[in-house]
């Protein structure tokens, strides 16, 4: 196998491990046995609070870079990935410039969570292609807000 695996050398060269908070110590183990194998990087995705639990495991912790939290996008930066534009792999929406009244509706409904941000506009293009509409409006912002499991806004 050593032989093979000097042949076709793996290369992956960066993991990502999204929920990472989600995961049993025993899981966690795992993955720093490959980080101390292999020559990769290592990036755990989780909910706040995980640094503390990793706290615990000096072993684990010990390889940890840094930590980042990720806060919710300003009405700022949404306007600027409106503007740029930016939409969500695959998504294909009408050109800008979108009603302003329409980019006010996704800042207030989204409250720059990223994630919220990406499924709306992924709804939006959804109900463009139903109903034929080519221009991005208020209503077609907050029909997309009512089809998405999203909670009160």
């Amino acid at each position: 196998y050593r032989t093979r695996e000097r042949a076709f050398p793996d290369p992956t060269s960066l993991v990502l491990v999204d929920e990472a908070d989600r995961l049993r110590m025993a899981s966690l183990e795992q993955i720093r046995g490959i980080f101390d194998e292999g020559d990769i990087g290592l990036v755990l995705i989780g909910m706040p609070g995980i640094e503390k639990r990793l706290a615990r495991y000096p072993q684990f912790y010990s390889r940890i870079g840094f930590v980042h939290e990720f806060r919710q996008l300003g009405v700022a930066e949404i306007r600027r990935l409106l503007a740029q534009p930016w939409v969500p792999s695959g998504v294909k929406l009408p050109p800008q410039p979108w009603a302003d009244d329409a980019i006010a509706a996704i800042i207030r409904i989204t409250s720059g969570n990223f994630r919220l941000l990406n499924r709306l506009l992924t709804q939006m293009e959804r109900i463009l292609e139903i109903n034929g509409i080519q221009e991005i409006t208020k209503t077609v912002v907050e029909t997309a807000r009512e089809t998405l499991v999203i909670g009160v806004a």
